[in-house]
């Protein structure tokens, strides 16, 4: 398989995920639901995710992911040159995704049309409100619940005794971290499902705070993302007998 058909599936696979999860935020910004909204917001992002990793799991590994691209690097089952290419690629991808996105919301208003839906909704991208969270405990919500995607990752995609189920077990954990920690940190568990939205919301007025959120969406899912790996490769993985 050649580099550019790998960084094309991945820059994909993460436009994916991008587009529809940050889109359905902003449905829900723009109907006006509340917590219960949450369901189809974890379902959405839980299913696209499920379909992305196995379109692109056979081409590229279906990374998706720069937390996922890290712990495959440190646990050497990517080059330290592919890890950077994948990385790009994903970013590339998200931000796409987020300029799609503004190009659909654009101009619609939340109902009573005191706030458009791209400002509510900061273009449906994650964050969390300092007011409630201090920056650590965000960093630290985000480590867990990237650590459970993670962990999933290896256990169904990576280990060879994996159940051949594609990308589902790992889009049902990413579904039940946005029901645990979307209303708290928005369960990015992606730094490349903030940055690409989060950037194009920054620079089109609707996102005030995005640079002083970013070192939640990168430290917390890299930590998370290297325990898990580095665990299941150590005592999980099953070692090969001489």
């Amino acid at each position: 398989m050649s580099s550019a058909s790998k960084l094309v599936a991945e820059a994909i696979g993460t436009f994916a995920l991008c587009f529809v999860g940050a889109s359905a935020i902003c449905i829900t910004a723009l109907q006006g639901a509340g917590y219960e909204g949450l369901l189809g917001v974890a379902l959405a992002h839980g299913l696209i995710l499920s379909i992305a990793i196995s379109a692109t799991m056979n081409v590229s590994g279906g990374h998706v992911n720069p937390a996922v691209t890290i712990s495959m690097l440190v646990t050497r089952r990517i080059s330290a040159g592919g890890a950077v290419g994948y990385i790009a690629a994903q970013l590339i991808g998200g931000l796409i995704a987020g300029v799609c996105v503004l190009a659909i919301f654009k101009g619609m208003t939340v109902p009573g049309g005191d706030a458009t839906v791209t400002e509510a909704a900061k273009l449906g991208t994650p964050a969390y409100d300092p007011g409630v969270l201090t920056m650590g405990k965000a960093i630290f919500i985000e480590a867990l619940m990237t650590f459970l995607l993670v962990f999933a990752v290896f256990a169904t995609a990576v280990d060879p005794r994996a159940p051949k189920i594609g990308g589902f077990g790992i889009g049902l954990t990413l579904a039940a971290d946005v029901l645990m920690g979307g209303p708290l940190t928005g369960a990015a568990v992606n730094p490349a499902r903030t940055m690409g939205t989060g950037l194009v919301a920054a620079m089109a007025g609707n996102f005030a705070d995005f640079w002083s959120q970013q070192p939640v969406y990168w430290i917390g899912p890299i930590l998370g993302g290297l325990a898990a790996g580095l665990i299941y490769d150590a005592f999980v993985m099953e070692k090969k007998t001489p």
